[in-house]
Formats: structure tokens, C-alpha cells, sequence
């Protein structure tokens, strides 16, 4: 096989480290993006929170670096006669005395944790009381769980110390919703290997469990929840009485809302049949909820946007935008001629803080113009509602800004807006769209939401079907098939006709 030489002309995309981190950085959420920021400060000596912008201080970092390359290095004892001579000058007390008076180790009362865990950029005297309040809201409260709960009234109990351990097994079986998820033969089957206990012993402990609160705890089923919290109940009363039948005989019926059926077997008026159904709408269904056993979490918002002398107006939020700045101290100890491992260290470090600084200017630039684009398309939603969303897609942004699908699909993943209707993920601003009679377009976002207002207006005794909520859409224009309704209906966990039917 003979040997050649050829030359080949070619062209191919090469993403360098700093292309690599910002678009990483620009598809993180809020706090991913905080915890980045983070290991950044902490593992890079240049790096530091500033309160100016990042710009001035990295240009005041340039200007630091630059001057300290220029700047011959100057013996140390003309160092010394300078300072000497500016503290002469500033100061009317000798020198020697001040430097006498200084000990050579000066006390400590703090350790290393203390400074890690203060505040990075002000002190706690210089925090307002709103931010104060805002740090202690944000706080995870360690809520007591379920388990937890049930287990301190079981101690409260006069268990015998075979009830109590029966009584144990039963709560760890409790679900989060306050249900019991296995079988009374299953937990009597994992007692009985290693002690000697009947079947009878363990449904009486649950029948006291099922007396701890919160009230309906325990049970077995829907029917036996809502019967135990009913039991509680003054039985004398006539509404409670026949809610409390109703339950016990005619709960899948009810679940069906066949009334009539229910009407003719318990042979009641409507009126009563009513308030029976009243009385169990107050019960709760899945009482385990009401012991918060999850903290609740909160959403920081990437963009407000708000209304400014008629014009609608896009900004970061300040509380999540990074305030980074490049340690002039530090950068000023850097020699250009220096070639010690030392001095090839801290060069590194400063050219990775500049690049880390750019990427994340560059993601607040990049979010900031694809959420002005979104707010100007979506005038009509800030105006008027969700009835007014116009369909739009991530194409259509993306050639209005000269940028690619994928930049704006990472920029609105996890990255929310604050507006005056509330606080929506970007990508709820994008949606398909249905041709209406006119020729035109209409968002799906809008079709569910003339949907939720068609069936918030329908007659309790005869609710909408799919197929006439589809007439009633021909109607006003707009071509959506039965199947499409139902399809949104279901994204939005409305039930069909036969299960909204309520009574008059």
C-alpha cells in the first residue's frame, strides 16, 4: 500500500472550557446557580462579594494587576522610610510607641466556623430588619411528622407493652395521608413470628389509634375514615344522622352522584339529601395532611416584570443576581515577570475569576433579553389574562434575538417571571397553537382557560360535555376537536360531565 500525503480544508466547532461553563451556567436554575457561585468563592482566592458592579470592579482589578507589573520592585527599606514618613506625617505621636504597644500574637475570640457562617458581604448590624425577616422565613422549620405525632399519643396511652409494641407496628404502616397501607393479617403475621398474638389484639389497638388525632387517622378505607371522623359527631342531629347512613350504605353511590338512586332507597326530600351531603363535604378525606410533615418551598422569581407609567417594564431580581468582583488585593501581588509556581498559580486563578465573572454577565444579559422578547409577545397575557396568551414557540424567539433554539430553551428551563397575574416558569409563556375560523391562531393556553371559565359557569344539575364545550368553542371561532377538550381537560384535572354533576 503506497503512502501519501493530502491536505484536507475543513471546518468544526471546538467549545473551549469557557464556552463549556457558560452555557452550563446559563441552563442552571436560581439556586443551582447559588450553589455555583458558592463553590466558586470558596475555592478561588480571587473571587470576592462586591456591592459595585462587576465590570468597574474587575476593571479596577486590570488596573491594580497592571500598575504592580509596571512598577519596579523597590528595596525594602525605602518601603519602610515611605510608610514611616506617611504615618509621621498623618499621626502626631511617634511610631515606636504605637508599634510598642502592639502585642506579638493579638487575641482571638472567634474561630474559623464563626467567620464562615457570618455574612459574606455586611455585617449582621447592617442588615435591615426586612432581609432579617425574610433569612428567618426562609429557614426550613423542621416539622413534626406524622410518625412522630401518633407515636407521642401512643406514649400517652396506657398501652401494656404488648399493645405498645402492636401499636408501633400499626404506625409505622401509616401513610402520609393518614391511611393504613397494609393488612391487619400482614402486621399481625410480622408480630406473630416472635410473639404470641392474635388477630383479635391487633385490630383492638387499631380501633384506639383510630381515636388519636387527627381525627380519622388509621383507617383502612375512605368509608371507615369519614365514619370514624362522623362517629365524633352529635348523632342525635338529623343532617349528621343521615350523612352518617349515607356514608355507611350509599358512599359509591354518592361517588357516582347517582342522587336519585340514593333518593329512593333512603326515601328523603332533596333538601335533606343536601344538607346530608354538606355535612360529609366538612370531613377530611385524607386526614393525615393536616400534620405538616414537609416544609413548604418557595419560589425565587429570575425577572420581575412590572407596569411603569404605561410601559411594561423587564428587570433582574436583585436578590438572586451574583454581585462578583476580582480581589484587587490579591490581583496587585501579581508579577508578569514572574515565573514561580506560586505567582503561575494566582495568574490562573485570576484569568479563571474573569471568565466566571463574563459567563455569568453574559447569562444575565441572555435571560434578560429573551424575557423583554417574551413580555413584549405576551402584552395581551399582563393585560387581559390567560384568554388573551398569544400561541408561541421557541423558534419564534429565537430569530427575533439571532440566537439558537437551544439557547432559548435553556434559558427558560427552571428560570421564573414575577408579573402582576403571579409567578410563571418561561416556559408556560410557550404553547402550541389552533387555527380559528378567521384564519388565524389561538394559544392552547387560552383554549384551557376559556375551558376552566365554561365550566366554572356551567349549571351544577347539567354540567358541559366535551363534545358541547367544543360546540360552544365552534361557536366563538375557534376549531378544536372533542378529543383536544378532553385533552385539556384532563391536563387541568378537571373531571368528565358525569362526575361534576352536583346537586341544585
Amino acid at each position: 500500500m503506497k503512502q501519501t500525503l493530502q491536505l484536507r480544508l475543513g471546518q468544526h466547532l471546538t467549545m473551549t472550557p469557557q464556552l463549556q461553563q457558560a452555557i452550563r451556567l446559563l441552563q442552571l436554575s436560581t439556586l443551582d446557580l447559588q450553589a455555583e457561585i458558592q463553590e466558586a468563592l470558596e475555592t478561588n482566592p480571587m473571587l470576592e462579594v462586591g456591592s459595585g458592579d462587576n465590570a468597574s470592579a474587575d476593571s479596577s482589578a486590570d488596573d491594580a494587576w497592571e500598575s504592580r507589573a509596571e512598577t519596579p520592585t523597590e528595596p525594602a527599606s525605602s518601603t519602610e522610610n515611605t510608610k514611616a514618613e506617611a504615618s509621621e506625617s498623618a499621626t502626631p505621636e511617634p511610631a515606636s510607641e504605637t508599634i510598642q504597644d502592639i502585642p506579638d500574637e493579638l487575641p482571638v475570640d472567634s474561630n474559623w466556623d464563626d467567620v464562615y457562617d457570618s455574612l459574606p458581604a455586611a455585617s449582621a448590624s447592617s442588615v435591615s430588619a426586612d432581609d432579617q425577616q425574610r433569612m428567618f422565613e426562609n429557614q426550613s422549620g423542621g416539622g413534626e411528622s406524622l410518625q412522630q405525632h401518633l407515636i407521642w399519643q401512643m406514649e400517652l396511652t396506657p398501652f401494656s407493652p404488648t399493645d405498645q409494641l402492636i401499636a408501633e407496628a400499626i404506625i409505622d404502616s401509616i401513610g402520609d395521608d393518614g391511611y393504613v397501607t397494609s393488612s391487619l393479617e400482614e402486621i399481625h403475621q410480622g408480630l406473630a413470628d416472635e410473639h404470641e398474638i392474635e388477630l383479635d389484639e391487633v385490630e383492638a389497638v387499631l380501633h384506639q389509634i383510630q381515636n388519636f388525632d387527627p381525627l380519622g387517622v388509621g383507617a383502612r378505607d375512605l368509608r371507615e375514615c369519614l365514619l370514624i371522623q362522623l362517629r365524633q359527631e352529635d348523632r342525635s342531629d338529623a343532617d349528621i344522622g343521615r350523612a352518617y347512613e349515607v356514608v355507611d350504605h350509599y358512599l359509591e353511590m354518592l361517588g357516582g352522584r347517582d342522587y336519585n338512586q340514593i333518593l329512593r332507597r333512603m326515601k328523603i326530600s332533596l333538601e335533606q339529601l343536601q344538607a346530608a351531603v354538606s355535612v360529609i363535604q366538612t370531613m377530611n378525606p385524607r386526614p393525615g395532611t393536616a400534620i405538616a410533615s414537609e416544609p413548604a418551598e418557595y419560589i425565587t422569581p429570575d425577572v420581575v416584570v412590572k407596569k411603569n407609567k404605561g410601559k411594561w417594564v423587564v428587570e433582574l431580581n436583585p436578590d438572586t443576581m451574583p454581585k462578583l468582583r476580582v480581589n484587587s488585593q490579591y490581583a496587585g501581588y501579581i508579577k508578569r515577570a514572574d515565573k514561580s509556581a506560586d505567582n503561575t498559580y494566582m495568574k490562573n486563578q485570576l484569568q479563571e475569576a474573569r471568565w466566571f465573572i463574563k459567563s455569568i454577565t453574559s447569562r444575565n444579559e441572555t435571560l434578560l433579553k429573551v424575557a423583554t422578547s417574551i413580555v413584549e409577545h405576551q402584552r395581551g397575557f399582563l393585560e387581559h389574562g390567560e384568554e388573551a396568551m398569544k400561541a408561541m414557540v421557541l423558534h419564534d424567539i429565537a430569530d427575533e434575538l439571532g440566537m439558537h433554539e437551544s439557547t432559548i430553551s435553556r434559558v427558560t428551563t427552571k428560570k421564573y417571571m414575577h408579573t402582576p397575574r403571579g409567578v410563571f416558569e418561561l416556559k408556560y409563556f410557550f404553547s402550541s397553537h389552533v387555527s380559528t375560523a378567521t384564519g388565524g391562531a389561538c394559544s392552547s393556553t387560552a383554549i384551557r382557560a376559556l375551558i376552566k371559565k365554561l365550566v366554572a359557569a356551567e349549571m351544577p344539575a347539567k354540567p358541559l360535555s366535551d363534545s358541547k364545550l367544543a360546540k360552544i368553542l365552534e361557536d366563538q371561532g375557534i376549531n378544536v376537536a372533542r378529543r383536544t377538550v378532553a385533552k385539556y381537560r384532563e391536563a387541568m384535572s378537571i373531571p368528565p360531565s358525569n362526575e361534576r354533576r352536583r346537586l341544585v
